[in-house]
């Protein structure tokens, strides 16, 4: 009898707890009925409290998470820069500059040469084309003088004075003077508003025609080298190649830019992005971004391209012992066997784009227009 009423006691002293709480439902768990009913209200509390538990487990790990918002605003302005844009020919080296001693050194880099200095495929020459490559591959009695790939590339790259037949920036008139000669992977190629120490940095009132950038190019086709193997140094097409970017990062125009096909009017538009107020990268662990500078030596501001860039020249420094032409630094610029077994097949590119086109053999040379506005 003890036993029984002690084992009593607790029971009316918890239907006491249940019957007075707030906790909504346990006073009908434990009130004087039918067990059916009772157990019905167990299971509805039971289902509430794993449902409330699983709720707040998802918040908790969603708050783990470092969840953050990215704000953007359309802000109208009157007076913004123009952006720079840089313009490169997609043939990278002019035919009638080639000498007979550049001949010797890349003419197996260019495929007009192959490994025993002799013209590669004659038959598709023209003949006033095989005779100006017989006349500078007539190496007999030659003796070949110090080659450098960067003069070679300064030397016979195409000269915008030469190219540009027109050229005006809202409405007034500019020349060659006012772009900036840059190398990039297509070789010899001229930045227009670049930003560059003493040079002015243009600015844009408005959009539309006749307040921006317009070009007249003539793309000197009949300059073109003839195309007869597969290089990188080499392009199948013809015409001009574009990128528009800031002043901040450098241009990368062979993965970036578009083509402008001689022969056509071209109109591009454009538009600008950019925070309204210090742009500030949140620190882990709300990701890996930085907003610290660039951990570089060749550039302060940090861009896609930029890092882009500064990658491939580390790896070129470090696989080929060399850079190419357009790479920054002070290490030594590649010899043509180095772009041929080294630097070229290291970064696997084809910059001057697809290498199904065609192109005539004796092309005539034909004018290139380029229309640029924001």
């Amino acid at each position: 009898m003890r036993g029984a009423g002690g084992a009593a006691e607790p029971r009316s002293r918890l239907r006491a707890f249940a019957s007075s709480s707030s906790l909504h439902g346990i006073s009908h768990i434990f009130a004087y009925g039918a067990a059916l009913r009772r157990a019905l209200w167990g299971a509805f509390f039971l289902g509430a409290l794993a449902l409330l538990l699983l709720v707040c487990a998802e918040r908790v790990a969603y708050f783990l998470s470092y969840p953050h918002v990215t704000k953007l605003d359309e802000v109208a302005a009157h007076n913004l820069t123009f952006p720079a844009i840089t313009i490169c020919n997609l043939n990278e080296f002019r035919f009638s500059k080639i000498t007979r001693n550049d001949m010797y050194h890349v003419g197996e880099l260019l495929a007009l040469l192959n490994e025993r200095y002799e013209i590669s495929n004659p038959q598709l020459a023209e003949p006033a084309v095989l005779a100006a490559l017989r006349d500078k591959a007539n190496f007999k009695n030659f003796k070949a003088k110090p080659f450098s790939m960067a003069e070679f590339y300064n030397r016979t790259g195409h000269d915008l004075a030469d190219m540009l037949l027109q050229c005006s920036f809202r409405g007034a008139g500019c020349s060659a003077r006012n772009f900036s000669v840059i190398f990039t992977r297509l070789g010899k190629c001229y930045t227009f508003n670049s930003g560059q120490p003493g040079t002015e940095l243009l600015t844009t009132l408005q959009g539309g025609a006749g307040n921006g950038l317009e070009l007249m190019l003539n793309i000197q086709q009949e300059e073109y080298l003839p195309v007869w193997g597969d290089t990188d140094e080499t392009s199948y097409e013809a015409g001009v190649k574009v990128q528009i970017h800031s002043q901040q990062e450098p241009p990368f125009i062979d993965q970036l830019g578009f083509g402008v096909a001689p022969g056509f009017q071209t109109f591009v538009s454009c538009q600008q992005q950019r925070p309204s107020r210090q742009l500030v990268y949140l620190p882990p662990p709300w990701g890996d971004c930085k907003a610290t500078p660039i951990e570089s030596d060749f550039f302060t501001n940090y861009s896609l391209t930029a890092c882009r860039l500064d990658c491939e020249t580390r790896y070129l420094a470090e696989n080929c012992n060399c850079r190419m032409v357009h790479m920054p630094g002070n290490a030594n610029v590649c010899t043509p066997e180095q772009y041929k077994e080294c630097a070229d097949p290291a970064l696997g590119t084809t910059p001057a784009g697809s290498r199904t086109a065609t192109r005539t053999a004796s092309p005539s040379p034909r004018t290139c227009y380029l229309v640029t506005r924001l």
